[in-house]
């Protein structure tokens, strides 16, 4: 991607200093943007905004289509497609020959040894990304093909301990989704725990809908950390997934073993067959001893110890989401106890009023029995109507306290 052709410069729109300076101004940034034509030209030719950062720290917002981004990355076209808007709400992270492919919520960018092109750069979701490259890539960074040879011949010890230009835009990628998906969690128990202290005092609809409210943003979140989390696990289960990540130490490998054949060319002279044979096995040696002088193409230690640093960040993260569902579970349970125990407590109260109900017909029998009219020699005795009343109130009253007894003797109701 070093050389970059006159269309590219022609869809330049607003190149912007490799210095500290934070992009936070993207009001300022899309108004310039606008200002230079970005919009005809989406229009146009279907481009879309693309940062390019190199790992000097120089950066500049540039307009670019399919083709142009096919073209300079080299990645094929069902690659470009997981940073497109159907796989949004995914989690990817790819590595081929020349780049890698990540898109990790709202970080959607293209990363090879030299630069990274960043979708979208003036998103508010994707300035804390920027802010971060433009603080941990040094601007003053001198790193060419030929002076990362050069350092890993003369101090090998220090090029395995200092991280590659890929291995550093990734780590920032994932600190930024780690923080953003920790900060969502520690606003979802911020909220969380009062609401659900406050059903279990008070249960009404406008809490109910509150709680639910939380349970929606929960499972989202809980959605998007596992994505990221798998794909972590993913990548930590396949050692040969990981090594492809190594495009400096590839570029590196294949550089050495350009010089080394152009050298035992030269190095071949007409003194017959065995010097030609001798030559051929120096060759070989010659070959294999570049190609493992500075690393193996199986130590994917650093990627790692990398990726392991982060899924044990998200496993933490994950834990304390699963804390609040608990939390949101045991109070779901204490409430339908609750719930539970006032309807029991309603269905003893209607039980009494059935028991009660059934001793007062009994009283309203008699009373319309006596009110027909029907000859009766009890209608000419006297003072007999209190003492015939008295006693089927009483008699009535005896019924429903035996009911009631019997009630509470087989633990019906509970008084």
């Amino acid at each position: 991607m070093g050389k970059r052709s006159g269309k590219k410069s022609e869809l330049l729109l607003s190149p912007i200093s490799g210095h500290p300076s934070p992009i936070s101004t993207s009001a300022e940034a899309t108004s310039s943007a606008k200002g230079a034509g970005f919009k005809n030209v989406k229009k146009k030719t279907g481009s879309r905004l693309w940062m390019r950062f190199d790992r000097t720290g120089q950066s500049e917002i540039l307009g670019c289509d399919k083709s142009m981004i096919i073209r300079q990355t080299g990645i094929p076209v069902r690659d470009l497609r997981v940073l497109g808007p159907i796989f949004s709400q995914s989690s990817n992270i790819i590595a081929r020959d020349k780049a890698i492919v990540i898109n990790l919520e709202n970080i959607r960018a293209i990363v090879n040894g030299e630069e990274i092109l960043i979708l979208d750069p003036l998103c508010q979701e994707v300035l804390p990304f920027i802010d971060q490259l433009r603080q941990h890539v040094p601007s003053n960074t001198n790193t060419g093909a030929d002076d990362g040879q050069n350092q890993a011949a003369e101090s090998p010890s220090q090029a395995e301990h200092e991280l590659p230009f890929e291995f550093k835009v990734l780590e920032i990628a994932l600190e930024v989704v780690c923080s953003s998906l920790g900060s969502n969690v520690t606003d979802l128990e911020r909220d969380a725990y009062p609401v659900l202290d406050e059903l279990a005092k008070n249960v009404s609809t406008k809490n109910l809908e509150r709680v639910r409210g939380l349970k929606s943003i929960l499972t989202r979140l809980f959605a998007r950390i596992q994505k990221v989390r798998d794909e972590i696990q993913h990548l930590l289960d396949d050692n040969e997934d990981m090594s492809n990540f190594y495009l400096t130490r590839k570029q590196i490998q294949n550089q050495q073993c350009d010089a080394s054949m152009v050298s035992n060319t030269l190095s071949i002279v007409p003194a017959g067959a065995n010097s030609r044979r001798l030559n051929s096995k120096r060759y070989q040696r010659g070959t294999g001893s570049i190609a493992t002088s500075i690393y193996s193409y199986n130590d994917v230690e650093d990627l790692e110890m990398l990726l392991e640093s982060y899924f044990k960040q998200l496993d933490l993260i994950r834990n304390r989401i699963l804390s609040v569902r608990e939390y949101i579970d045991d109070t779901e349970d204490y409430v339908n106890i609750r719930l539970g125990h006032k309807r029991n407590q309603l269905i003893q109260l209607q039980l009494i009023l059935i028991m009660a109900s059934f001793a007062y017909a009994l009283d309203v029998l008699i009373c319309g029995f006596f009110s027909m009219n029907i000859k009766v020699s009890l209608y000419s005795t006297q003072n007999l109507f209190g003492p015939f009343v008295g006693g089927f109130l009483s008699a009535s009253m005896l019924i429903f306290l035996s009911l009631l007894a019997y009630a509470k003797w087989n633990n019906l109701v509970d008084l």
